[in-house]
Parts: structure tokens; sequence; C-alpha cells
């Protein structure tokens, strides 16, 4: 045994491994043995090691001290939001202002534009509260088509649809040919009272209600399916008013087809005492559901992981897109591609996915895109009325642009 101790404790690399794995202290005491060249080898070789040592922790110091007092905007730059650089966020409230900017500039050219009183004068007030109801039509009109566009992409997880394919401009247009269809010109003068106005609201609102309510809720629940029966149903109406299109004298046609037409024109000032509260309660409460639209946008796996109740939430924003575009609808008249151009416009400016900043920006563009179409017809082509017309043009040239350069939205 005496051998055997000797033998394992005097080798040199032995030695070398113990000190390397247990350190100087652990090692057994044999200064009692012989001195000999291997127990000298055997020294010099566990100072090494205890050299080693000791540099490998002074440089785990020194890394640990390098990550401790690494510069703050290094260290967090990938925990800032939705904006995460400087340049972004700059560039963000950029576009913003410019935008609003703009905007402003519209409006304003609409109500200074062939004025022939000076500017700021009593008379040029005057005139100008006269036209005051079309920029009170363009700001509504485009904050429930911005909003609710941005809102029905996201829960839908499509980019290139918008909340008309549910029907909602069917529904219209069958609600006002039927009028003129059974009381002939009356039915046009009849569209325009407020009681008209809140049954159309009413009626679109409770068949969104009943579409989401039997497609979302049941035990086989799917949004493809609501999305193409929305798109079915709408079809099957739209037929439905054009076989009673058809029907009719050449004078009511063209008195409904003045009225189906997307037109500022379209509204009424009486709407607007009805319409601006409802839009404020609905578009508010998608303002303080956009943390919720956040995840909704990242799928269902990753909303129900993270115990978001996704078919709650989609029935919910789904029903107040519904009432917006019910108001939008009612107001002025179907304007299918205008809540599509407003959407995709506002994620490209404002490169980011999060709702707190898209729906501003959507908003903006939205008064932009309108008063500048209204103001180009109405002063500069001199044509009255119908905006959707530019509107749909321009949009769908940009569409078309847009993927054909790209390939993606």
């Amino acid at each position: 045994m005496a051998d055997l101790y000797e033998a394992t404790y005097t080798d040199p690399a032995s030695l070398a491994r113990r000190a390397g794995q247990l350190g100087p202290s652990t090692l057994p005491d044999v200064s009692g043995a012989t001195p000999t060249a291997g127990t000298a080898q055997a020294t010099t070789a566990s100072g090494t090691a205890d050299e080693t040592l000791t540099t490998a922790s002074g440089a785990a110091a020194q890394a640990t001290t390098a990550r401790t007092h690494t510069p703050a905007p290094a260290r967090d730059a990938r925990h800032q939001g939705a904006l995460p650089t400087r340049a972004a966020r700059v560039r963000y409230f950029a576009i913003l202002t410019g935008m609003g900017a703009f905007a402003l500039a519209a409006c304003f050219a609409l109500l200074a534009w062939d004025n022939p009183m000076p500017v700021g004068s009593e008379g040029f007030w005057l005139i100008a509260n006269l036209r005051a109801t079309n920029i009170a039509v363009i700001v509504i009109v485009a904050f429930c088509q911005a909003m609710a566009t941005v809102a029905f992409q996201t829960v839908t997880h499509n980019r290139i649809i918008t909340p008309s394919i549910m029907g909602f401009e069917s529904l219209y247009t069958l609600i006002h040919t039927s009028m003129v269809f059974f009381f002939g010109a009356a039915g046009i003068v009849a569209a325009g009272s407020t009681s008209m106005f809140l049954t159309t609201v009413g009626t679109m609102v409770v068949f969104a209600a009943f579409l989401y309510g039997w497609l979302l809720s049941g035990r086989y629940a799917n949004m493809q399916i609501m999305l193409l029966i929305g798109i079915i149903l709408g079809a099957g109406l739209g037929s439905l008013s054009t076989f009673m299109q058809r029907l009719m004298t050449p004078g009511e046609f063209d008195l409904l087809t003045a009225r189906l037409i997307g037109s500022i024109s379209n509204a009424e000032a009486s709407h607007l005492w009805i319409a601006v509260p409802i839009v404020a309660v609905a578009g508010g409460a998608l303002w303080l559901l956009a943390p919720k639209l956040n995840v909704l946008a990242l799928g269902h796996d990753a909303a129900v992981n993270l115990g978001l109740n996704q078919r709650a939430y989609n029935i919910i924003v789904l029903l107040l897109v519904s009432v917006l575009m019910a108001i939008s609808t009612a107001l002025i008249g179907p304007m299918t591609f205008f809540g599509f151009l407003v959407a995709m416009l506002a994620y490209q400016l404002a490169d980011t996915h999060d709702h707190r900043y898209v729906f501003p920006l959507a908003w903006l563009t939205g008064i932009a895109v309108l008063a500048g179409a209204y103001f180009s017809l109405k002063h500069l082509f001199y044509a009255e009325g119908a905006v959707g017309i530019i509107i749909e043009v321009v949009g769908g040239s940009f569409f078309l642009l847009y993927i054909l350069r790209k390939g993606r939205l």
C-alpha cells in the first residue's frame, strides 16, 4: 500500500491533474517523503496550475465587470418598444406631424378656396361655417374607416381585406334600393331622414352581431368560414338589389345611383349630432383595446398562451368595427377601397405594428386623402359629389403598383 501511495502521489502528472481539479489546499501532505526529481517537477506543475487558475479567475472577474458596466443604451436596445431606436421615433413623429399639417391645410383650403371675403374677417367665417359640415363629415368618416379597417385586418390576420366584404355596403344598397323600389322618388326623400339614418345603422349592426355571434361563438367557430359566408351574403344582397334596380324607371334609377355612390354631399348635418357620440364611444373602446389588438396580431396560439380569451375579444372588436362601418356607410354611402388605402398607407408610414401608433397615423392619413380628393374634385375638376370615384381609381392604382414592385404587403 505504501508503494501504491508513493507511486500515486509522487507521479508528476497525477499531482498536476489533482492540483488543477482540487486546488493546492486539498493536496495531501507529502513533506515527509524523500525529495526526488519527480516531486520537484510536481511542485513546479502545481505552481503553474495555481497561476493558471488565478489568471482564469481574473479574466472571469474582468468579463463580469465589463458586462456590469456596459453602457445603458447598448444594454437596453432590445427593450424599447415598438419604435426601438431614436431614429425610428424621430421618423414616426416627423411623419405624424407632416401628415397632420397636410390634413389641416387640406381642410382649411376647403374653407378658404373661392371664399370672396378676406381671410379672418367676419364674412369669411360666416361663409366658412356653411362649409364646416363637410369638414366634420370628412373627419368622422376618416376616423371610422381608419379605425375599423386596421382593427378588422388585425383580427382576421389579413392585410388585403376590408370590413366591406362582410356585406355592410350591400345591405346599405339593398335598404335604399328597396325604399325607391316600393315608394318611388319619395323614398329618396325619406332616406335622408333621421329615422331612416338610425334604421340603417341599427340594421347593419344587428346584421353584424347576428353574423359574428353565429359564426364565432359556436363549437366550430372559424374566422375564415365567417369571412366566406360574409362574402356570399354580400353577393346575394347585391344581386337582389340589382334585380330591383332593373325594374325601376330611368328617373328613379338615376336618383338612386346618385345616392349609392360614396359622396360627402350625401351626409346630413342633423345626423352628425347622433353620429359623433356613437363614434367616440366605439373608437375610444378600440383605442383602449390597442394592447389586446397587439396580442391578437401575434396569432391564435400566442394569444392563448399569453392568457387572452381570443374568441371573446374577436367578437368585441368585430362588433365595434361594425358600429363604425355602419355610421360611415349611413353618412356618405359605400366607399369600398378607402379603408384599405388608408390602412395600407398607415402601416407603411408608421413602420410598426403597435396599434397605439398606427391608429393616429391612419386617422390623419384618412383625413388627408379624403379632404384632398374632395378638394380636387370640387375646386380643380369642378365635379360635385362623387369623391369615392377618385379614391377608387387612386387607391386601386396604388395597390397594383405596390404589389407589382414588392410582391407583398
